[in-house]
């Protein structure tokens, strides 16, 4: 086992290659302590240079809206009248912790995704 570093994107490739290599190793193996150590080092590189940002909560709105081919008026349950859903899908309103939990409740939308930005 010869593992170094993950300094640069080139780095980054190299151990996605060995990665691929030792992926299917056996519990109890030198492989797959190999595949456990590079898994540690991708996610630490990754997460330092590539982070993923919690998602909007309007877009994860309407991103359930699409999913389940919901219209504006289908949000009035849980977030109020029809000119707070429009404010609210505007960003021209936050979303309450009322309208969090219903939305959450009724639609199934992770509460990270409403609070990212509540």
């Amino acid at each position: 086992m010869n593992i170094k570093p993950i300094r640069n994107d080139e780095d980054l490739q190299a151990a996605f290659k060995q990665l691929a290599r030792v992926f299917q190793a056996q519990d109890g193996t030198p492989e797959a302590d190999e595949m456990e150590i590079l898994v540690t080092l991708i996610e630490t590189y990754e997460n330092k240079h590539y982070p993923i940002n919690a998602a909007d909560p309007v877009d994860a709105i309407k991103f359930r809206m699409e999913q389940q081919g919901l219209t504006q008026k289908d949000l009035e349950p849980y977030i109020g009248s029809s000119g707070r859903v429009s404010e609210v899908l505007n960003r021209k309103r936050g979303l309450s912790l009322q309208m969090i939990k219903r939305l959450h409740d009724g639609l199934h939308i992770p509460y990270e995704s409403l609070l990212s930005a509540a």
